[in-house]
């Protein structure tokens, strides 16, 4: 007998801000397992499940992904709807298309659920829109994780060609800011950090390009960051002024 594994995305955190399709495959799983980002508001709606934490924090020992696909699998072939939880969207770096990849492979039922990434969701819920029309065409989104890998993307973008979001980059700010400098932006390109998107740890500092390699980091804790550079960001000062704020129990902006 086998079961289903749904890759369900979170989204930025508010569980308001979840599918009705992701909603659903919670209620009704047997087993999550979920990262490190997902809050206890959007596991509680999984409350027949039993949940398993597969968190990978930079610096701090984690489960190989080969134990977590293994774990996906041991449990759809026990018959059971197995809900693998991933902040933000399964497949922007979530390595959700490893873990689809590796269901395909052993011949087990699975689907994609999509989620809300915060490389949109971040900048957004912030007033600032990453395309907007007369000053940006497009948005790239590179992970700040690793120099290697977010260097030669951030050096083939023309100077102020697009919209740039770097996502687990707060840590490499200083280096993500000199590949820019070097690369021909302007010191004056505005900037910003976003940390804690749509929870109550929502946090934000905006300034310039040349500024942002020694910015401080809004808010407290380890809630998860995002950073936007490009002239959209000189919106929000308009738009997070005058949308409406309180609709809800999560803030409708991550302004403070």
């Amino acid at each position: 007998m086998k079961g289903l594994v749904s890759l369900v995305g979170a989204g930025p955190g508010d569980p308001e801000l979840l599918t009705l399709r992701a909603v659903a495959r919670l209620r009704d799983a047997d087993l999550v397992l979920y990262d490190a980002l997902v809050s206890p508001e959007v596991l509680a709606l999984a409350p027949r499940a039993q949940r398993f934490s597969v968190a990978k924090r930079a610096g701090r020992p984690s489960l190989a992904q080969e134990t977590i696909h293994r774990l996906m699998i041991r449990g759809a072939r026990r018959g059971k709807r197995v809900v693998r939880l991933k902040g933000g969207d399964p497949f922007v770096f979530g390595r959700g298309g490893e873990e689809a990849l590796a269901l395909a492979a052993s011949g087990i039922p699975f689907e994609v659920v999509p989620g809300i990434t915060s490389a949109v969701a971040a900048p957004a819920l912030a007033g600032v829109p990453v395309t907007h029309r007369g000053l940006a065409s497009g948005f790239a989104v590179v992970s700040g994780h690793a120099e290697e890998a977010y260097a030669p993307a951030l050096g083939s973008l023309a100077p102020n060609a697009l919209t740039v979001v770097i996502l687990m980059g707060l840590a490499s700010r200083r280096n993500v800011a000199r590949s820019l400098l070097e690369r021909g932006w302007s010191a004056d390109t505005p900037a910003a950090i976003f940390v804690g998107a749509s929870t109550a740890e929502a946090a934000s500092w905006t300034g310039t390009l040349g500024t942002l390699g020694r910015a401080p980091l809004p808010g407290a804790g380890e809630a998860p960051g995002t950073i936007v550079v490009g002239a959209v960001v000189s919106l929000a000062s308009v738009i997070a002024r005058d949308a409406i704020h309180d609709v809800g129990p999560a803030l409708a902006l991550g302004v403070r």
